[in-house]
């Protein structure tokens, strides 16, 4: 005797339709960018520093590790603050499903820092998949690269309704919820932090495994695999991008020379600095410097 089965069919709580554009800016410390409206959602996320927003006329400084949301149809600007150069990650993407309501008059949102790898995925993907190019505000129109990865587009979209759902979940349980143990992957990821969180305040000095260790009261083994699972890296490895991430945003706000950001930043010499540079960004720190300036 055969069994009959029951399809159980699934609700959507979010349906991304199309993606408009996918930008991740390294802005200059002057940046603006004029006032514009569009029939479509824009999510703006403040990676590195904070930025302006303004909505429908009220301006909201967007602190680091925060974001928001404009609506369709609303009026809104964007502009850094003339002190620090901000890195900001924008998407903006057609979705007109009742849930996308949640997020209307939530104006800022602090985004947990475990929600980070779905923006970062949506980076790396869109990076293979569309042929983006270097900090431009005005791009209208997203290019295929030349050889798309299969299912580029719909991992993109995935990724995308993926944050949508955990920061809805996130924001729900947000004052409901307090947290008396951390779960596993959690407390490793709170120890990632920790780790971070040292080196971002170390960054003028030379750290070795041993000194971030000892700092943090952990074992080093136990230390790195934590750090590791939960980074994708080595310690020193971050430590180093973390680096060229301040020399990134020193060559945009001021007129400090490679010699220099390479002495600030504890470098051997001016020639490791730029390897290392150009290793991660794939542009030597001149170079990256010139770009900005003809922007």
């Amino acid at each position: 005797m055969s069994k009959q089965y029951y399809k159980y069919k699934i609700e959507d709580l979010f349906i991304i339709r199309k993606i408009v554009t996918i930008h991740y800016f390294e802005f200059d410390k002057d940046f603006t960018y004029p006032s514009e409206s569009h029939d479509f959602w824009e999510l703006v996320y403040a990676d590195k520093e904070s930025v302006i927003c303004t909505a429908d006329g009220e301006e909201f400084v967007l602190e680091e590790g925060e974001l928001l949301f404009h609506k369709p149809n609303e009026v809104h600007a964007l502009r850094a603050n003339k002190r620090t150069a901000p890195n900001v990650f924008i998407i903006s993407f057609e979705c007109k499903s009742d849930a996308m309501r949640f997020f209307e008059e939530r104006r800022k949102l602090k985004l947990d820092k475990k929600l980070l790898r779905w923006i970062y995925a949506i980076i790396e993907e869109s990076k293979n998949t569309f042929d983006l190019p270097f900090s431009d505000p005005a791009m209208k129109k997203l290019t295929l690269s030349k050889n798309p990865p299969a299912g580029g587009q719909q991992l993109i979209r995935n990724y995308l309704e993926l944050l949508l759902i955990q920061l809805m979940r996130s924001e729900s349980d947000r004052e409901d919820t307090q947290i008396i143990f951390l779960p596993r992957e959690e407390f490793g990821a709170h120890i990632a932090n920790q780790a971070i969180d040292y080196m971002k305040q170390n960054l003028r000095n030379r750290l070795s495994v041993t000194e971030i260790c000892t700092a943090l009261n952990y074992n080093k083994s136990y230390l790195y695999k934590e750090f590791k699972n939960a980074t994708g890296d080595s310690l020193l490895s971050y430590f180093t991008k973390l680096k060229i991430q301040q020399a990134k945003r020193w060559l945009r706000e001021s007129s400090i020379s490679v010699s220099q950001i390479s002495e600030q930043l504890a470098f051997d010499n001016p020639n490791y600095f730029t390897k290392a540079f150009k290793k991660i960004t794939g542009y030597t720190p001149l170079q990256y410097k010139k770009m900005h300036q003809m922007r």
